[in-house]
Order: structure tokens, then sequence, then C-alpha cells
């Protein structure tokens, strides 16, 4: 198949999956397109929203559509890094024998993230980055497509533990989830209430998805596309030549290379799925917030003030 038949085919399944997904989860059209174009640029989204959004049934629902294997892992104050990755036991012949942990997936939800202490948090970065792990000095790798959903939630800061920046910034999107519109909370109620159960049905394979992320990584960027996402990015690094003053006044920390390079991927994926055979800067400006906010680091001014992320990035745009 030609590269511009596999990407009218991708465009599609994009289409066909979103409408299995909306039988189960109404609105978050947003939330649901932007995991979707993580999958499909094979990155991980990190979902901060409020309890009782349906970020573990959206996760849950779009696995089942895309005929992956799921795992979810409840992270919770004494999550031990075994408890992710596996342990070695000393079977009945007295050799060591590997068991593995959940992280052996294809599609990793690690509910409320931000409840386990820092070393736990850890054992995650070689996985999300390496797509493998190392257990007492053996190296698995991990089976392909492999993604990383983790869910949070923004209140309730007892007892939970801020994601590191380096964490954060293997996240490719961080997506907002918001309460529905009151239409939509309407048929939520209805469709929750009653003794009906969606079926879901799966639609592509890992080894279609597999093939649609080298697909996207093989569609021609401008190079003033580029230019113009270098040049975003740039400018969320306070103290440079490129900073404007309200990146000076508020921001402690700008965003790094690998946000430049998560906003072109994420914009070939956003155009393929629209149809388009390049992407162009507005298909960088579709995914810009969801990939910069967690990159940028507030200072006491900004917090003082209530300056938002959103407020500095739509300033940059």
């Amino acid at each position: 198949m030609s590269d511009v038949a596999a990407l009218k085919e991708l465009a599609k399944k994009h289409k066909l999956l979103k409408q299995e997904i909306a039988k189960v989860i109404i609105g978050q059209n947003e939330a649901v397109d932007h995991i979707l174009l993580s999958i499909l640029s094979g990155g991980h989204s990190l979902l901060i929203g409020v309890p009782g959004l349906a970020k573990t049934l959206m996760v849950h629902t779009i696995a089942q559509t895309l005929g992956l294997d799921f795992k979810r892992i409840q992270f919770t104050p004494d999550l031990m890094p075994s408890d992710i990755l596996g342990s070695e036991i000393l079977d009945e012949t007295n050799h060591f024998k590997f068991i593995k942990g959940p992280i052996f997936s294809n599609i990793i939800l690690a509910d409320e993230i931000n409840r386990t202490p820092p070393k736990t948090q850890a054992a995650l970065l070689e996985a999300m980055q390496e797509r493998s792990v190392t257990v007492a000095g053996h190296h698995y790798k991990l089976a392909k497509p492999f993604f990383v959903l983790a869910t949070q939630n923004p209140i309730e800061q007892e007892g939970t533990y801020p994601l590191p920046e380096a964490q954060l910034d293997r996240f490719m999107f961080s997506i907002y989830l918001d309460y529905p519109s009151f239409k939509e909370e309407v048929d939520v109620v209805k469709s929750t209430t009653n003794d009906e159960t969606a079926i879901v049905n799966p639609l592509l394979s890992a080894e279609e998805i597999n093939n649609f992320q080298h697909l996207i990584r093989r569609i021609p960027v401008a190079d003033n596309v580029i230019e113009y996402a270098v040049n975003l990015v740039s400018k969320t690094r306070p103290n440079t030549p490129n900073a404007p003053e309200i990146v000076n006044n508020y921001i402690d920390w700008g965003a790094g290379p690998r946000a430049s390079q998560n906003l072109i991927l994420a914009a070939k994926a956003n155009a393929a799925v629209n149809e388009k055979y390049s992407p162009d800067i507005e298909d960088v400006q579709a995914v810009a917030y969801s990939i910069l906010r967690h990159r940028i680091v507030k200072n006491y001014k900004a917090e003082a003030e209530g300056i938002t992320e959103e407020q500095v990035i739509k300033s940059l745009l």
C-alpha cells in the first residue's frame, strides 16, 4: 500500500474509532482526540481532571477499540517499583525466575500517578523512554506498541507527590478534562442509569498501530513549520533573546527540545487524521497547549497574580 493510500486508511480508521469511543464516552472530544494523537505518534499522555470525569473509563474504552493488551496499576503510597516492573523469585529448582509485572502490556493505565513516592514513579521512567526495563541487572524489552496513560487529580493535594519535571517531560501530552456541558451531563446520566451496556468493538491491531506510527514519521514537514515550532518553544525560556515580557515576568523554566520534537510529531498526526499530506502552522497550534502546559514552570509572581500556563501559551501563539 502506498503512503497516500495508507494516510486515507488512517483518516477513515480514526473516524470509526471516534464513533466507537462515543458509544461509551459522551463529550470530552478534545481529550479523546489528543489521546488518539499521542498513540498514533507513539507518545504517552497525562490526564488531569477532578474525580468522576471518566478518565479511567476513557482509557479503558480506547484500549478496547484499539484491540490492545491493557493493564491498570493503582498508584498508592505503599506501591513498590517491583509491583510495577516484576521481581525475581526462587523457584523449586533453586534458580531465580523472573515474574513479569503489569508494565509488560501495550497500554498501562497509571491511575492517580501522583499518589506514589518518587522512587516508584521513577520505575516508569526507563519504560517510558527506552521501552524496556532493567530488573536485577537483566534487561527486558517491552512489547510494541507501548503507552503509559496516567491520571492525576488536581485537587486533594494531601498525600500526593508532585511529578518531577524529568517525568513530566516524558509525557507527550498533558490533557485537561473539564466538566461536561449541561446537555452532555444529561446524556451521561441517561446512558449510565439504565440496564444496557454498550459493546465496544476492536478496530485496530497492534501491527496496524505500529505501521501507522511509522507512516506518521514519514510525513514530510516544510522547514517554515519546523522553524515555527522551534521558535514557539524557545519563546517559553525566560531570559533568552526570544523570550517575550510575559515569559520573563512569570516563568521560571521553559520547555526543552523534547517539546519541539513532540510539537512536530503531534502536528503530523493531527494533519494525518484530518486527511492532509503535510502539517501546517495550524496543526502545530492545535496541539500546542497540551504539549507545552506541563513543560513550563511558573514562578511565585505568576501564582500570586493568578496567571495560568494557558494564558502564557495563548500570548505566545
